[in-house]
Protein backbone atom coordinates (compact mmCIF):
# COMPACT_ATOMS: atom_id res chain seq x y z
CA UNK A 1 0.00 0.00 0.00
CA UNK A 2 3.06 2.03 0.74
CA UNK A 3 4.64 1.60 -2.68
CA UNK A 4 1.38 2.69 -3.74
CA UNK A 5 0.75 5.76 -2.55
CA UNK A 6 4.61 6.60 -3.31
CA UNK A 7 4.09 6.37 -6.98
CA UNK A 8 0.54 8.17 -6.88
CA UNK A 9 3.08 11.04 -5.23
CA UNK A 10 5.77 10.41 -8.18
CA UNK A 11 3.02 10.78 -10.16
CA UNK A 12 1.39 13.81 -8.94
CA UNK A 13 4.98 15.85 -9.27
CA UNK A 14 6.44 14.49 -11.56
CA UNK A 15 4.08 11.98 -14.20
CA UNK A 16 6.80 11.40 -16.83
CA UNK A 17 9.02 9.78 -14.47
CA UNK A 18 6.04 7.84 -12.79
CA UNK A 19 4.92 6.47 -16.21
CA UNK A 20 8.11 5.28 -17.18
CA UNK A 21 8.70 3.66 -14.17
CA UNK A 22 5.01 1.79 -14.78
CA UNK A 23 6.41 0.84 -18.09
CA UNK A 24 10.09 -0.25 -17.40
CA UNK A 25 9.02 -2.59 -14.23
CA UNK A 26 8.11 -5.55 -16.15
CA UNK A 27 11.19 -5.40 -17.85
CA UNK A 28 13.50 -5.12 -14.74
CA UNK A 29 11.05 -8.39 -13.35
CA UNK A 30 11.93 -10.23 -16.71
CA UNK A 31 15.50 -9.71 -16.70
CA UNK A 32 15.91 -9.98 -12.60
CA UNK A 33 13.69 -13.46 -12.89
CA UNK A 34 17.00 -15.66 -14.21
CA UNK A 35 19.31 -14.34 -11.05
CA UNK A 36 16.55 -15.35 -8.92
CA UNK A 37 16.53 -18.81 -10.00
CA UNK A 38 20.38 -18.93 -10.36
CA UNK A 39 19.80 -17.20 -6.32
CA UNK A 40 17.19 -20.16 -5.43
CA UNK A 41 19.33 -22.87 -6.89
CA UNK A 42 22.58 -21.79 -5.12
CA UNK A 43 20.70 -22.07 -1.74
CA UNK A 44 19.42 -25.19 -2.53
CA UNK A 45 22.77 -26.69 -3.31
CA UNK A 46 24.36 -25.27 -0.18
CA UNK A 47 22.05 -26.68 1.88
CA UNK A 48 22.28 -30.04 0.48
CA UNK A 49 25.74 -30.04 0.62
CA UNK A 50 25.70 -28.83 4.79
CA UNK A 51 23.18 -31.26 4.97
CA UNK A 52 25.18 -33.94 3.74
CA UNK A 53 28.48 -33.08 5.38
CA UNK A 54 26.44 -33.29 9.00
CA UNK A 55 24.91 -36.67 7.90
CA UNK A 56 27.95 -38.88 9.89
CA UNK A 57 27.03 -36.90 13.20
CA UNK A 58 23.58 -36.99 13.06
CA UNK A 59 24.15 -40.86 12.40
CA UNK A 60 26.53 -41.26 15.31
CA UNK A 61 24.32 -39.19 17.50
CA UNK A 62 22.05 -41.41 17.47
CA UNK A 63 18.25 -41.42 17.31
CA UNK A 64 15.81 -39.16 19.72
CA UNK A 65 13.82 -40.81 22.44
CA UNK A 66 10.64 -40.12 23.58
Amino acid sequence: MTTFLLWLLLLVFCWPIALLALVLYPIVWLLSLPLRLVGITVNAVFAFLGALLMLPARVLRGGRTA
